[in-house]
């Protein structure tokens, strides 16, 4: 029987030079590792990894042989004297378990040097190759916490990556004679979206949310008890962002046997991990038992393969896998699958925006190939129509401004992730060219999530890396300040204040304390900036209820809905109708097949029936449980 890590090994042998002196070939995940004794000769000569890429179809990475590395204390004095002192060097730390030195520093440009050669002193002076992790402009005890776990949990790690290498490395059993896909959750709804994608030789599940709007397990999680085999089964998870309705029943995989890889990007590992574990809090207060704890997020983390956009990778025998740009929150992707040797091909959008934000630039509409689309239709009905952003953000200020001058305070519920920062930016570009002085107070995850925004850089449209690159951060402008749970009462006390707190949907989070305090004075207002989902109390108060029962300290209350209530639309991270529509126009290539999901019924049908008659394409809504025979 053929060994193909071993066949990839004598290839990598021939192709290259003899002075390569290399000592190992290994598969951890999906990358081939090339350990060598020359290493400088790779840096010399950067065509040797593009040539076996070509040749042989693989991601390959190059690490020194152990035997070479510098003694670390050694090796960091050197580092620090090679790097920049402008660099903003933060921490040093060596992995001897991958022989790599971990450097975080607040610019990376001055670490990398013009064309790389300031990385490439260090490893020639210690034969340590960097990784490089850029350190965020505000603290982030997530980010540490989930890099911390990295180096401690090393050796698992690479224990974990190499055996995903030898599943992905397999030799295929069985040609691709079909290809399904099955809904698991999130058809004809919004929430626990869930798809598990099928091949004679692979199972792949993309998504693994849950409905935070519903306390109903059977409506809550998705119907991963439907399926005919053992978790273990599983080769891999995709994790499309890290919205709980997309990553929030993920770490309940790792707590029923799962011990498999989850790619994403490296934005969507943190915050999934931070909204995940405010999952598990917000649970525990209301008295409820969650279904997983965190030791299995730390699980997650320590399975978690990260992949940039646009980085083909060879995630089982038969399916390669690429990222792409989706406009939604800070690291969304939509999940591009290359099935069979050219099968199929699929795309599945996850979430999408194609219009204008401050944040990011619109979804990708290119692809190598494509013949199915799995399309999100959260907006599919033919009056949710966006008003042009200007007309929100002017109306924005005004309602915050007429609430100010009534001694009010302004309550914007918002997702920590995406529209909070939104928002945020709306404010601080009007306070900033106005000489604007009026707090606004970020509860709950706001800041850390902030934090993690200018983490990645590269992750938001242009006009905001800059700044962020430039030490001019528009989230750590003076005007917002970070919210402890015993300030609260003051700042509703003081009036004259923005407040943004999660949760979005009012479903839970600090947002509760500042409504129930807030709801029965008519001169604050509650300002609805994101879509609220059925079933949620965002929802309920939208649609014009005048009194809500809450619990507060273990008793149920009665509020009375004085205070004014607004929506302003074109906040939404989701593309609106016509946005949909352009997105389709403009996609290239054209699927042969498309199905609508993630939008509540009558979304979703709407949204099928217009594309099949305007772009004559099959489209079609699965429902929950539902199977689609691709090939």
């Amino acid at each position: 029987m053929v060994d193909i890590i071993k066949e990839i090994d004598k290839q990598v042998r021939e192709l290259l030079p003899p002075e390569s002196m290399i000592t190992a070939v290994e598969a951890e995940g999906p990358e081939i590792v090339i350990y060598t004794k020359n290493i400088a000769l790779f840096l010399d000569d950067e065509s040797l990894i593009k040539m076996l890429a070509s040749k042989l179809k693989k991601r390959f990475i190059v690490r020194s042989d152990s035997s070479l590395l510098e003694d670390p204390e050694k090796a960091e004095k050197k580092i620090r004297e090679i790097i920049s002192e402008d660099a903003g060097l933060e921490r040093i730390v060596f992995n001897p378990t991958f022989n790599e030195v971990i450097i975080e520093a607040g610019k990376l440009g001055l670490v990398i040097g013009r064309g790389g050669e300031t990385l490439k002193k260090i490893v020639k002076e210690t034969k340590w190759v960097p990784r490089l992790l850029r350190v965020p402009s505000m603290e982030s005890s997530i980010m540490k916490g989930i890099r911390d776990i990295m180096i401690k949990e090393s050796q698992d790690i690479k224990k974990n990556l190499k055996k995903t290498g030898k599943r992905i490395y397999r030799i295929p059993s069985k040609s691709t004679d079909w290809i399904r896909i099955t809904a698991l959750g999130g058809c004809r709804e919004v929430g626990r979206s869930a798809h598990l994608l099928e091949t004679p030789e692979t199972k792949i599940l993309i998504d693994c949310g849950l409905n935070v709007a519903s306390s109903n397990p059977e409506l809550a999680f998705p119907y991963l008890d439907s399926i005919n085999f053992s978790l273990d089964e599983l080769d891999a998870v995709i994790i499309s962002h890290a919205h709980l309705d997309h990553s929030g029943f993920l770490p309940y995989l790792y707590n029923y046997g799962y011990k498999g890889p989850v790619y994403c990007t490296p934005p969507t590992r943190d915050l999934m991990a931070l909204l995940q574990k405010d999952y598990i809090k917000v649970i525990a207060k209301n008295a409820k038992d969650a279904p997983y704890g965190e030791k299995h997020i730390k699980e997650e983390i320590k399975h978690t393969i990260t992949r940039e956009y646009g980085e083909v990778t060879d995630i089982a025998p038969d399916v390669r896998l690429t990222f792409h740009n989706a406009g939604h929150i800070l690291g969304s992707a939509m999940v591009h699958l290359h099935i069979g040797e050219g099968a199929h091909n699929l795309v599945y959008t996850g979430d999408i925006k194609f219009g204008y934000t401050e944040l990011f630039d619109p979804a990708e509409v290119r692809f190598p190939r494509l013949e199915t689309l799995i399309m999100e239709s959260t907006y599919g009905g033919v009056k949710d129509i966006q008003p042009p952003r200007y007309i929100s953000d002017k109306k924005l200020i005004e309602t915050i401004k007429e609430t100010i001058n009534k001694n009010g305070i302004a309550l914007i519920p918002a997702f920590a992730i995406g529209r909070a920062q939104e928002v945020m930016l709306v404010i601080e570009n009007y306070a900033r060219q106005k000489g604007w002085d009026i707090p606004v107070y970020l509860d709950g995850m706001i800041k850390e999530a902030s934090a993690i925004h200018t983490a990645y850089p590269e992750y938001l449209k242009s006009s905001l890396q800059r700044k962020v690159l430039h030490n001019n951060s528009p989230f750590n402008s003076n005007i917002f300040q970070e919210v402890d749970p015993k300030q609260r009462e003051v700042i509703i006390e003081r009036g004259r204040a923005v407040v943004i707190s999660p949760a979005g949907m009012m479903n839970g989070g600090p947002v509760l304390e500042y409504f129930k305090a807030l709801a029965e004075d008519e001169r604050n207002t509650l300002i609805f900036v994101g879509y609220q989902a059925e079933g949620s109390l965002g929802r309920k108060i939208q649609r014009g209820v005048k009194e809500v029962a809450l619990e507060n300290d273990k008793k149920v209350e009665s509020y009375q809905i004085k205070m004014n209530v607004k929506t302003i639309e074109g906040y939404s991270g989701h593309a609106d109708y016509n946005q949909l529509l352009g997105f389709f126009k403009k996609l290239s290539p054209k699927p042969d097949r498309v199905l609508l999901v993630h939008g509540e019924e009558s979304k979703c049908l709407n949204l099928a029936r217009n594309l099949s008659y305007k772009f004559r394409v099959e489209a079609n809504c699965p429902r929950n449980l539902d199977s689609t025979r691709l090939k």
